[in-house]
């Protein structure tokens, strides 16, 4: 219960941090198809954790059925990264326009529920500002 609410918290938090972050953007209707700019972009972290009661082909299984392959990444949604974290199960980082948030979040809903718990944490790109500060502190 405490993870279902902490990611309805992450998600409030993001739905507030992007209300408030640009007047412009609340006087327009986002753009559904929009690629991802410096100005629209939001990276989202997704914990795609098995459900290791059932083995892996069932739970393979029952992500075609669902339609989960085919769905997920949405067109134009940008994958920054991929990976198994081995005892988890996947970590997918994604780039996409803020507009398109929701869509991605039910696409998940939808597709991926009772083969994995998922978990979103909205997250920015550091490494540049990271790197410059160590080369500069050498």
């Amino acid at each position: 219960m405490s993870q279902a609410k902490g990611s309805w918290m992450t998600m409030a938090v993001l739905a507030g941090v992007l209300a408030f972050s640009s007047g412009v953007a609340a006087q327009t209707a986002p753009v559904e198809n929009a690629p991802p700019t410096a100005d629209n972009a939001v990276m989202l972290t997704v914990f795609l954790k098995h459900d290791q009661s059932r083995p892996l082909s069932e739970l393979n299984a029952q992500l075609q059925r669902q339609g989960y392959y085919k769905a997920f990444p949405p067109d134009g949604v940008e994958v920054v990264s991929w990976y198994v974290m081995m005892g988890i199960g996947q970590v997918v980082t994604l780039r996409l326009p803020a507009s398109r948030l929701r869509e991605v979040n039910r696409i998940l809903e939808n597709t991926a529920w009772g083969s994995y718990r998922t978990e979103f944490y909205p997250t920015y790109d550091y490494k540049a500002i990271g790197i410059a500060a160590h080369e500069k502190a050498q």
